[in-house]
């Protein structure tokens, strides 16, 4: 199988590289996530470049033509890659990498005509109504209800764990529609606005700063905003699942972290050693790093199936499940590294990695806008991880 982008796809890659270059604030030490916009002054830059990526059309680059898309995969993962490892806000994973796609395959035309060009645009946030405080991991056990009221539906539950719905415009909800069928069957998925009389969005507070609570009293949905069938809102549910699970943004972050991480281990010296130097360290770091490239391998293949229009299913599960246990491992390592110390939050003058800017690529001859396997051979390189070159 052959991994290698086209001429095209890397001239591409050679663009996004110098909107980063241009956009990337001096000193950033914000998030790449818009989801995870820690204060209001980080959440406007993220809405700057959400509309700004949304100006150059990059939003819907593997739409298909006739919805303003490119009908390019590669170049979406190319975007997300690149945007996500350099923590630059402005990919919707929420609205354009997981919504738009079922309401492009499960839509009606009123509803693509309303909801794409806006999304393609950059012009709203959307957040997602799934999980419940009795209904996680077993979501189809989810109790808010949906009752038909004539053009209408009536909403009443409550949703939990939905990151910046304080915050969207926007909401697609999981309620149950059928409460007399079994419990997979009975789901309809509902496009609703945040503005609408009886929601209610309050922020949950958590380690992550950005999840939310949100209480559904009375709330009148219009019919013609279910998306899907009625009653077949699991399935829809599961498209915009597969794509979540499909995207490399969660890998890109990881290896972005362990290359701070190899970074801190070079320069920091104990006991008059590099700690990098030490056997156990350069174990740990030399594992990860490899499991990254595995990893990431997995995405590849993923993508692979999608630009080929092959059918896609346990594989985003396999790319899921091992990045995520990526982002845990590099976290793991991080703690045995930093010690206690690694605990503080960023921007205290205790925490180990307080000082760390994008400018430590520079330090290696290397710039924003140079390749990310560039940038990692260089550190190899400098590191003396005895890996190829």
């Amino acid at each position: 199988m052959n991994f290698r982008f086209s001429a095209d796809d890397e001239e591409f890659r050679r663009e996004v590289r110098e909107f980063i270059k241009d956009e990337l604030p001096p000193g950033w030490m914000g998030t790449g996530l818009l989801s995870e916009a820690k204060d209001e002054q980080e959440w406007e830059f993220a809405l700057q470049m959400l509309r700004k990526v949304g100006a150059r059309g990059w939003h819907s680059l593997a739409w298909p033509r006739q919805h303003g898309g490119q009908e390019s995969p590669t170049r979406q993962f190319i975007l997300s890659d690149e945007m996500y490892y350099h923590e630059l806000p402005g990919v919707d994973l929420v609205g354009t990498l997981m919504l738009a796609p079922a309401i492009i395959r499960h839509g009606s035309e009123p509803q693509k005509r309303e909801h794409l060009p806006k999304i393609a645009r950059g012009e709203v946030v959307w957040c997602q109504g799934y999980s419940e405080p009795a209904a996680g991991s077993d979501l189809a056990s989810l109790s808010t209800r949906a009752v038909e009221a004539g053009d209408h539906f009536i909403l009443n539950g409550q949703k939990i764990w939905s990151t910046n719905a304080n915050r969207a415009d926007w909401c697609y909800v999981l309620a149950r529609t059928d409460p007399n069928v079994p419990k997979h069957k009975g789901i309809s998925f509902l496009l609703m606005d945040m503005r609408t009389p009886g929601v209610t969005a309050r922020h949950l507070p958590n380690i992550v700063g950005t999840y939310c609570e949100i209480f559904l009293d009375n709330v009148l949905v219009p019919r013609e905003n279910l998306l899907g069938e009625m009653n077949d809102g699991w399935r829809v549910a599961n498209t915009v699942l597969g794509y979540e699970r499909s995207g490399v943004h969660r890998i890109a972050a990881a290896r972005r972290n362990l290359d701070r991480l190899i970074e801190y281990a070079r320069q920091t010296v104990r006991d008059g050693e590099a700690l990098f130097k030490m056997p156990l360290v350069r174990h740990q770091l030399t594992s990860l790093f490899i499991e990254a490239q595995a990893v990431r391998l997995l995405a590849y293949r993923v993508l692979c199936l999608q630009s080929s229009g092959r059918e896609v299913s346990y594989e985003v599960s396999i790319a899921r499940l091992a990045g995520s246990l990526l982002q845990q491992h590099v976290a793991s390592t991080a703690m045995d590294i930093l010690g206690p110390f690694g605990q503080l939050d960023p921007g205290s003058k205790w925490a180990p990695l307080a000082g760390f800017r994008r400018e430590y690529l520079y330090s290696l001859g290397a710039t924003v806008g140079a390749g990310t396997a560039e940038i990692q051979r260089n550190i190899i390189a400098t590191r003396g991880l005895g890996l190829p070159r």
